[in-house]
């Protein structure tokens, strides 16, 4: 699987949830904004789960479930890409734990989502809210364990600063979702089910953020990918290049051939050299008949050539 396929799927999660929430929302616009069973009285915004569990009760449960699918996968991607070194491996086996740990707490999360979905607020209401619970705090500790583990990565790689990043944004979104939930809860209670309402919805917005955030997580593996091939290529281009060069050179020396600089350069040289000196020694000894020198250095001229015997 291509490196570029892993960050698309939390991209993907977040894309999918949020068209479920448009599109529920949109629906209840446009069918003139009923008031449903499952509404109090004064209450004038309905929660998702109101819109959930009338007409489009199949489109959310569909939906909800591959988004919260799909985003457990880029948990599942995360560990095996920091296995295989793909991304920047942990550096003790209580980091792999907080990734197990926030695996599970999504998985779990995820579990509650779907559930919520099928247990719908109009027929049971109870297990309904007890399902709403374990995908908010699923995600949440979830969240909380991929902290953990950021933080104690961020300080064995302070190079790679998008560490720090992934980090302090889901820090954010823990502290952020965590108040929403806790006001959340205060307004229901109160009932103030239009503030509530509200924020139920800003939480569910909010949720998707934090899923699309994880498309950081796996630049990484990106780059990683990218600067191999790129290394691989100029590593070949670099040694088939040698290999040419040693060829050519094999081929020179190997079928006998002489190259053509040394063999023009020799040639010129040698022949030129040995040319013009021995032309030039050998003329102008014979031509000024100095054969030797004397002992301070001068040359001396040739003795005469001996006049003919005449013993005969």
């Amino acid at each position: 699987m291509l490196g570029i396929s892993y960050w698309v799927v939390p991209i993907f999660s977040s894309v999918v949830w949020i068209a479920c929430l448009v599109a529920m929302l949109s629906y209840w616009a446009a069918t003139g904004k009923p008031h449903y069973v499952t509404m109090d009285a004064g209450q004038h915004i309905p929660y998702i789960s109101d819109i959930g569990a009338e007409t489009l009760k199949p489109m959310f449960i569909a939906l909800s479930a591959v988004s919260v699918v799909t985003f457990d996968l880029a948990f599942l991607f995360e560990r095996y890409l920091r296995h295989t070194g793909k991304l920047a491996p942990n550096t003790s086996v209580w980091q792999k734990v907080y990734s197990g740990c926030a695996t599970v707490a999504a998985i779990a999360g995820a579990a509650g989502l779907i559930l919520l979905t099928i247990f719908d607020c109009k027929n049971h209401d109870t297990l309904h809210n007890i399902f709403l619970c374990v995908f908010i705090g699923g995600y949440i500790i979830s969240a909380i364990f991929i902290c953990w583990e950021y933080q104690r990565l961020g300080i064995h790689y302070r190079q790679h600063s998008i560490l720090a990043y992934s980090f302090w944004i889901k820090l954010a979104f823990i502290f952020i979702e965590v108040a929403l939930v806790i006001a959340f809860g205060v307004c229901s209670k109160k009932h103030k089910y239009n503030v509530a309402a509200v924020l139920e919805w800003t939480i569910a917005y909010f949720y998707c953020f934090y899923v699309a955030s994880f498309f950081l997580d796996f630049l990484p593996a990106i780059r990683t990918k990218h600067h191999q091939s790129s290394e691989t290529q100029m590593e070949m281009a670099e040694s088939g290049g040698a290999r040419g060069d040693a060829a050519a050179e094999d081929g020179q020396y190997f079928r006998g051939h002489v190259p053509a600089t040394n063999g023009h350069t020799n040639g010129y040289t040698n022949g030129a050299t040995n040319a013009y000196t021995n032309g030039a020694t050998n003329g102008h000894t014979n031509g000024n008949g100095y054969v030797s020198h004397t002992a301070d250095g001068y040359p001396k001229p040739a003795e005469s050539a001996p006049l003919p015997s005449r013993n005969f």
